[in-house]
């Protein structure tokens, strides 16, 4: 362990070094003794103040994470009973019976099986369905568009683990990757699940503004319950209009209203327990499930699309995780969550076995009247938390889906400068804020909404599970005996509340179904479209004797200035260019082959973004650019992320002249962080040189530091003076003017294919592409320096 100014303790030998560097910092001699006790006394005292300080900070991010993280979960009690019991409570022993499977259902889903298990298979703190699908893609090449190279595995980011050869987890990866129908079958998997998420996103807002509102007819039976869906209309409106301003700004704001929000239901549990019937306790037998199933029959069943509710929220638990340490959402959860939840759901039930007949409105009407109004006003504040969590859980997993391919391109917005995670996207905003005031409006009660609700949930919770499966076999290497069992205990409990919410989907189910089934064909068609386009780019890109047959001015006249061409390929010429040059009787003097792509990773570090290469002979003065990004990356303004472009195409140039025994090669590449000392021609990292065009023989040149002050000396070597020839050329080029150049690809479907494929390809794609925002949108292109280059291939 360190200590100040470098003093450290251990024993033997460094002990005698500490005690150096103690005398060294006093100024004085010591005899051993006396500095080994100085040195103890340094190490207790940093040891503790870091232990108060970690102590203090994790509770800090636990109170903090009840805001963004548990809000949704925290509203269920508003209208759990209402749908576990929506045509009357016959006998109290259902109460009872109904209370036992709410507390083991909160046992054994949020706290057992995501807290504790599901939270730690996190993606360097990412939660959610894309973040386990990236761990796979990562520990398995089961990626359906293969546009990733071996150096991408060099990121700091790129964190995986290896396995034995003949293990059972080499087993299930080879099984795996062995057929394209299992990499298909695993992407709709995860699509379903995502589009399941936008389900929940839409309902959730729904059903705890319309719960929190219907407080209002509670204190007024007269009024009208076009009233309460017209406050919670007009509340849901405001939510969706404020989403542009991002939580950042009002965040502060959700961890005091949630913490308070679980402390009042947690305390009017206790005083309904005490108050009306405390023998509901015995709740806590699992007995009672037994008999409330044995009594009830088919009606105990359909009634788990109820109980189910209790839990909704634990998926976007793992979603929202992205914040907080998991250390300091389970914190929260076993300490506050957890048992206000039990105490809330027992002093509801403690009032039911005398009042049975409010099940309707359980919720407000065991509510002290001295409290009433205030509860009311927390409730809609913790339902507008609830809301606003969901709907960003939502932004991020399709943020998620776009870097993956997996969703058209739509504008997004980061709402924050210190929060990656906080973005905002204007079009689903919309869409969101239509389709649930949709639903509250076409519902008008909780009851429809909620089986809708329990639908969508119980179908994600089913989708994590089949991925913790994998994520347990291919990156923890568990035993498989210990991923049976996981696995089994996972479905034995949700196919049983799956096969209850089926009893329910012509009461409402089918919307959730159908909201996600429409989603499904969008996403689904999309990335199929992104796939062929792709298939399209490789087989048809040019080769590298067609531009080296060219000669240096490649068959044209070389006009000033520097040509963009983007393309989705991070190898090879794209077939846009013979297109362009074909077409066209002039190219620019320089031209930059740009290819942004994103990887299964949460975020690219900044230093190690960019990846450049030299197509040709260096008086073709032609390069290629990667710039990778992760999932929760945001690809930046076209006047930044064309600086850092040409900066790291500068240092290559200058890196390029340094490197040894590449003078012959067809092709460089430059791979390593960009430092300060190698924009001064100092290179400390490591830089590796690909030779052969194909990128498949590697040499390493290491710790190559030129002497500084051979760089001021009048009389420079050949190869010095190439390359400051070079970097003047390239700066010339610059102040010339940059051109974008982007292809335009229109992919049809040929006479041949089938209907369905035509109808996907020739109508749905085509849509979505007319609707969905241009390239030149996304990567910040100006108009007046935008050159569109048109092609149509058939599927």
């Amino acid at each position: 362990m360190e200590m100040e100014s470098g003093v450290g303790f251990d024993d033997g030998d460094e002990t005698k070094g500490s005690l150096w560097a103690l005398e060294q910092k006093l100024d004085q001699p010591m005899d051993e003794e006396a500095g080994r006790l100085r040195i103890y006394k340094l190490y207790y005292t940093n040891y503790i103040s870091t232990y108060k300080f970690s102590a203090i900070l994790l509770l800090r991010l636990a109170f903090q994470s009840l805001g963004v993280v548990y809000g949704d979960l925290g509203t269920s009690p508003l209208y759990v009973f209402y749908n576990t019991f929506p045509h009357g409570i016959e006998d109290t022993e259902d109460i009872i019976g109904a209370l036992s499977l709410i507390i083991y259902s909160l046992t054994l889903i949020p706290l057992l099986k995501y807290v504790f298990i599901v939270c730690r298979a996190n993606d360097n703190g990412q939660g959610g369905t894309f973040a386990l699908y990236s761990l796979l893609c990562r520990h398995a090449k089961v990626k359906t568009i293969p546009n990733q190279h071996r150096t991408d595995e060099e990121l700091t980011t790129y964190s995986r683990s290896a396995f034995r050869e003949h293990s059972f987890a080499a087993k299930t990866k080879r099984w795996l990757e062995a057929h394209a129908f299992r990499k298909n079958a695993l992407l709709i998997l995860v699509l379903v699940g995502t589009c399941m998420m936008i389900g929940d996103g839409i309902l959730t807002p729904a059903i705890s503004v319309l719960s929190a509102s219907g407080g209002i007819k509670v204190d007024h039976p007269k009024m009208s319950n076009d009233v309460v869906v017209l406050v919670a209309v007009f509340i849901l409106v405001g939510l969706f209009s404020m989403q542009h301003y991002g939580t950042d700004k009002v965040g502060w704001l959700f961890a005091p209203v949630v913490l308070l929000w679980f402390l009042m239901i947690g305390g009017v549990g206790i005083f309904n327990i005490y108050k009306y019937d405390s023998s509901v306790l015995k709740a806590f037998s699992p007995v009672y499930i037994y008999r409330y199933f044995k009594r009830a029959r088919k009606d105990g069943w359909t009634s788990l699309g109820g109980i189910m509710l209790s839990i909704t929220g634990t998926e976007a638990l793992f979603a929202d995780l992205g914040h907080f340490p998991v250390s300091a959402v389970q914190l929260a959860f076993t300490v506050i969550v957890f048992p206000c939840l039990l105490l809330a759901y027992s002093g509801q039930a403690a009032y039911l076995m005398q009042n049975k007949e409010h099940v309707i409105d359980a919720f407000y009407r065991s509510i002290p009247d001295g409290i009433y109004w205030p509860m009311f006003v927390v409730a809609t504040l913790a339902a507008i938390v609830a809301s606003q969590a969901t709907i960003s859980a939502t932004f991020s997993i399709i943020k998620q889906a776009l870097a993956l391919g997996c969703f058209p391109r739509v504008k997004v917005v980061h709402t924050s400068k210190k929060f990656l995670g906080q973005i905002y996207i204007p079009d689903m905003n919309w869409i969101l804020m239509v389709l649930c005031i949709a639903a509250t409006a076409g519902f008008r009660n909780k009851s429809q909404i909620g089986n809708a609700y329990g639908t969508a949930v119980v179908i994600v919770m089913l989708v994590t599970t089949f991925l913790m499966t994998l994520i347990m076999l291919l990156v923890w290497h568990c035993h498989w005996i210990i991923v049976l069992i996981f696995t089994g205990f996972s479905l034995v409990v949700e196919c049983t509340y799956f096969s209850a919410v089926l009893f329910k989907v012509d009461q409402g189910g089918w919307v959730s179904l159908m909201i996600s089934a429409a989603f499904l064909v969008i996403m689904y068609v999309w990335h199929y479209g992104t796939i062929k386009r792709y298939e399209f780019e490789m087989h048809s890109k040019v080769s590298m004797a067609w531009i080296l047959g060219l000669g240096p001015s490649l068959g044209l006249v070389r006009v000033p200035g520097i040509g963009l061409v983007y393309t989705e390929l991070a190898s090879g010429v794209p077939h846009i260019f013979s297109h362009f040059i074909t077409n066209l009787p002039a190219i620019h003097s320089v031209v930059v082959f740009v290819c942004v792509k994103y990887l299964p990773v949460y975020t690219v570090p900044e230093e190690e973004r960019f990846l450049v290469k030299r197509i040709g002979p260096k008086n073709f003065h032609m390069f290629r650019c990667v710039a990778r990004y992760g999932y929760k990356d945001l690809h930046k303004k076209d006047d930044e992320f064309e600086k850092k472009l040409f900066d790291n195409l500068f240092t290559f140039v200058r890196l390029e002249s340094m490197m040894e025994g590449c003078s012959d090669s067809d092709e460089y590449s430059l791979y390593g962080q960009e430092t300060q000392q190698s924009r001064d021609f100092l290179l400390k990292d490591n830089v590796r040189t690909y030779t052969s065009s194909n990128d498949l023989s590697i040499s390493s040149v290491d710790s190559i530091v030129p002497a500084k002050s051979s760089m001021h000396k009048t009389v420079t070597s050949p190869g010095r003076q190439t390359e400051f020839d070079e970097l003047e050329f390239l700066s010339s080029s610059r102040d010339a003017g940059v051109v974008h150049i982007l292809g335009n690809t229109v992919v049809r479907a040929s006479r041949e294919s089938r209907i369905y494929k035509k109808i996907a390809i020739d109508y749905i794609y085509a849509f979505l592409r007319k609707i969905c925002r241009e390239n030149s949108v996304i990567f910040n292109v100006p108009h007046e320096s935008l050159l569109n280059v048109g092609q149509v291939f058939f599927v």
